[in-house]
């Protein structure tokens, strides 16, 4: 099986092509600066000529309280650079998973949300990944897995970020009324690579079990990394940051079961994983 992945350098894709090469897959690799997505001659140009059986697309512009000034840029990434590998996609008949997230859902309430719940982004970012949904659906064979609180070996995260502070702080504020799952890469990884061998489309949730708040998240942090840092939860009202963010991201694997996909392991066990 030939699979190009988008954004192969970034924190997901790393993972991903990883497996794929584990699996004895072709991985393909596809990247700025040798493929920018949102120039439709070129990318089109370069999955046909590679012609894959399949596209995971990992590519996304991410900095979400970024988005809500650099629309324009967000926009272009995240709505026409998928439309243009969606197109690519139809032209040599090749699967296309898309990475979605839970910001396309409103963020109320402490349900967790279904596939078919409604749709409602609280940011801007997640009006341009829902838009990016949009263009996958127009494809027959596509895959649509939602994430959220993505972390792993490979780029920036909340992990990082608080193993940095811990460094440099006695106490850290976080916020306790966001409840949500978080993703280890390469448990998200194997999924998807699993998922894309298969016929079994539709749109998915993936992120691992258990539901935790930013600041228990956080806590779990300092208790593995044996920091004496101090977690100090507070409201999101107190958190102050350009763009809103969800306060429910629990997302129902339903999908999962149905399709006879196994679940993620708990975000704890995926935690000390990543600490081992």
């Amino acid at each position: 099986m030939k699979v190009i992945v988008t954004g192969a350098g970034g924190q997901l894709g790393t993972d991903v092509m990883a497996e794929l090469k584990s699996l004895g897959y072709e991985a393909i690799p596809a990247d700025l600066p040798e493929l920018d997505i949102t120039d439709k001659n070129k990318t089109v140009s370069f999955i046909t000529e590679n012609n894959p059986d399949a596209v995971i697309h990992c590519a996304a512009y991410t900095a979400v309280d970024n988005a809500e000034t650099e629309r324009e840029k967000c926009r272009l990434i995240n709505v026409d650079g998928t439309e243009n590998i969606a197109y690519a996609c139809r032209l040599c008949n090749a699967k296309l998973l898309y990475l979605s997230t839970d910001y396309v859902f409103g963020g109320k309430g402490d349900i967790p949300y279904e596939t078919d719940s409604e749709i409602s982004p609280c940011n801007y970012y997640g009006e341009t990944k829902l838009l990016g949904e949009e263009a996958v659906r127009k494809n027959g064979k596509h895959f649509i897995v939602r994430i959220s609180w993505v972390f792993g070996r490979n780029g920036k995260n909340f992990v990082k970020t608080m193993l940095r502070l811990s460094k440099e702080r006695e106490e850290i504020s976080v916020v306790n009324d966001q409840i949500g799952s978080p993703t280890y890469t390469p448990d998200l990884a194997a999924l998807l690579c699993r998922m894309i061998a298969t016929e079994k489309y539709g749109t998915y949730h993936a992120t691992n079990e258990g539901y935790c708040s930013w600041a228990e998240f956080a806590a779990k942090i300092m208790e593995l990394s044996n920091s004496k840092t101090k977690i100090i939860p507070i409201s999101s009202a107190e958190y102050k940051s350009a763009a809103v963010r969800p306060e429910n991201s629990r997302m129902s694997k339903a999908s999962l079961d149905e399709n006879g996909f196994e679940r993620l392991p708990s975000w704890q066990d995926a935690l000390e994983r990543y600490f081992k």
